[in-house]
């Protein structure tokens, strides 16, 4: 109904830009949206009162014109103008029900647009670092950019999801480090771990894998590897630092391994760490209904030597200068709160030089739009990779990042806590088992990304109109439970029957029901440009709330024919929609509960 009436206006606008009456050269940005008082009609549009400035006209004066040129349309039964300028329309009394069969005849369709028109859009989100199993707060991340990615194709954009696997730099040095040490503890050597390594029992498993496939043959004395090393941190009983550097020690301990270990046996623990935990990572994720096109390396960009490319490029542009022996690039000059190092005193290129290469490589990937969904904590690193974007000649603007809060978890009115390096917390994979997929993938997307979520586990399990994703797919459950006893009874139903019985309709709450059920496509579309899946799952929300309500109060299967083929028109449109909703938020929609 929507694009039938905006295309009418459209044409309007065509007429009046033809008579000079607007410049035909004026942007069109006015809104055409329901009432929410019948008397006002049933759509208002503001296109006079946007358009009178550029018009030179009073908004009513030129509201006038407007209706005068909008063609003759069966629908519309009239149109007045209100206020201060408002198109009001009024429409045939059965004309917002044909939408029930748009719903029935499109089925999966329905709600989809080419609004994207096929532009090419990266989505990267959650590229944890492979040093330990997914956590729930990771799962937010998952849950969030993998439906975004969902809704951009659904809005007609050609999308490609890509996990960014830092794979390189100092976390995974003392991953595989903490591996090493794992190893050697395995085969007899005593010694004390570093309070700054993976400590994680993962971590033993791992180093076991090594242990059967090369025995003894890395094992190196506990002394050796401790030698020379920075004293590891001591607290007191007050938790207070008292002396040490945890720091200091973990990366004397990094040098001494490679040292001891050469290339060859160093990467026999950072491929078995990395293999193992990316393994487990694609596994979780594929297990959440997570799937990536593209897993991109960051130990690439150096070996392909993309990173040196970035450093020589910002070199030239003259963006690059020397400061106590390191490469630091003039972010201050693009509103940075401070310039940043691409390359150490040692020469080693910082994660920031990566992630310019990285960016670089996307830009030059041709992608139209590219979207990154960081962790809150990452809210300052965007002004100075947007700054480095910009000093590559490159459009800044082509860059959206959405930042995602943490999660805290509760279970029975207790905080759980995680710490990634203890190996103490709560696993994606523990979370979808204890409440299942469904209701994680749903609680996860419930409000705005940058919203702190608190994760109510007992809730997420209840059976009750409390539980928003029970309640949503016990709906669904309901009107496929209808269509049982429809047969059980003997009666029988087709779309052509319902579309012939719609005039009994007669309803206030029916219509306000249809009237829901045509605004799905206006909430999926508006969802994925502003990259808000939760106005998804609150459309869903209230759809089932209105459902229940209705269903609860009206016999579906009346004795009367015409009554019950419109009702059971109106369950199963609103079934479909339900269906295709959850779809897109990767939720199940059962046929029983």
């Amino acid at each position: 109904m929507k694009s039938q009436l905006q295309h009418l206006l459209d044409l309007a606008l065509q007429q009046l830009q033809d008579q000079q009456v607007v410049p035909a050269d004026w942007v069109n940005k006015s809104t055409l949206e329901r009432t929410r008082d019948r008397s006002h009609g049933d759509w208002a549009c503001n296109l006079a009162m946007v358009a009178s400035k550029v018009a030179g006209m009073k908004p009513r004066d030129l509201a006038e014109k407007v209706v005068a040129a909008i063609p003759a349309n069966e629908l519309i039964v009239r149109t007045d103008i209100a206020g201060p300028g408002f198109i009001n329309f009024f429409l045939q009394e059965q004309a917002e029900f044909a939408v029930l069969g748009d719903i029935l005849n499109k089925k999966e369709a329905f709600g989809r647009s080419y609004v994207g028109q096929g532009q090419k859009i990266q989505v990267e989100f959650v590229s944890a670092n492979p040093t330990s199993s997914l956590h729930v707060g990771h799962g937010r991340g998952a849950a969030y950019g993998m439906t975004v990615a969902t809704l951009l194709e659904a809005a007609g954009f050609q999308v490609q999801r890509e996990y960014y696997v830092n794979d390189a730099g100092r976390q995974m040095a003392i991953l595989a480090t903490s591996t090493f040490l794992r190893y050697i503890e395995l085969c007899g050597e005593n010694f004390t771990f570093p309070s700054n390594g993976y400590r994680g029992d993962y971590m033993r498993d791992i180093a076991r894998t090594v242990v059967d496939a090369h025995g003894n043959a890395w094992v190196k004395p506990a002394a050796d590897v401790f030698a020379n090393v920075p004293k590891d941190e001591v607290k007191n009983e007050a938790g207070e630092v008292i002396d040490g550097d945890k720091e200091a020690h973990i990366d004397g301990l990094i040098d001494n391994a490679r040292a001891l270990l050469g290339p060859e046996g160093y990467d026999v623990f950072f491929r078995a760490a990395l293999d193992s935990i990316l393994g487990d990572i694609k596994d979780d994720l594929e297990g959440f209904g997570v799937t990536y096109d593209e897993w991109f390396s960051e130990k690439s960009l150096a070996d392909s030597g993309a990173i040196d490319r970035v450093v020589r490029t910002l070199q030239a542009n003259g963006t690059i200068y020397e400061k106590g022996g390191a490469l630091w690039f003039k972010s201050t000059d693009y509103g940075d709160e401070k310039d940043r190092v691409v390359v150490r005193e040692n020469g080693q290129a910082t994660y920031f030089a990566s992630d310019i290469a990285y960016h670089l490589n996307k830009f030059e990937r041709g992608f139209d739009k590219v979207l990154n969904i960081w962790g809150a904590d990452h809210h300052g690193y965007i002004p100075r990779v947007k700054a480095a974007i910009t000093a590559m000649g490159l459009d800044a603007g082509k860059l959206d990042v959405q930042l995602v809060q943490f999660v805290t978890l509760w279970r029975g009115g207790e905080q759980v806590q995680m710490s990634s390096r203890s190996g103490q917390f709560i696993t994606l994979r523990e979370l979808r088992e204890e409440v299942g997929q469904d209701a994680a993938r749903f609680y996860y997307i419930t409000r705005k990304s940058e919203q702190h979520i608190d994760f109510d586990l007992d809730l997420a399990k209840s059976q009750s109109k409390d539980n928003p994703v029970y309640y949503i797919q016990y709906a669904h459950a309901r009107i496929c439970r209808v269509f049982d006893k429809l047969a059980e009874r003997g009666h029988s139903y087709t779309l052509e029957d319902g579309l012939q019985a719609l005039s009994s309709l007669k309803e206030d709450v029916e219509r306000e029901l249809v009237k829901k059920l045509a605004a799905y496509p206006e909430v999926v579309q508006a969802a994925a440009l502003s990259y808000e899946p939760h106005h998804v799952s609150n459309y869903l929300k209230e759809l089932a709330a209105q459902f229940h309500g209705w269903y609860n109060d009206h016999i579906v299967l009346n004795d009367d024919t015409n009554i019950r083929n419109a009702r059971l028109l109106l369950s199963q449109a609103v079934k479909q929609v339900l269906a295709n909703g959850l779809g897109l938020l990767g939720v199940a929609a059962p046929v029983q509960m």
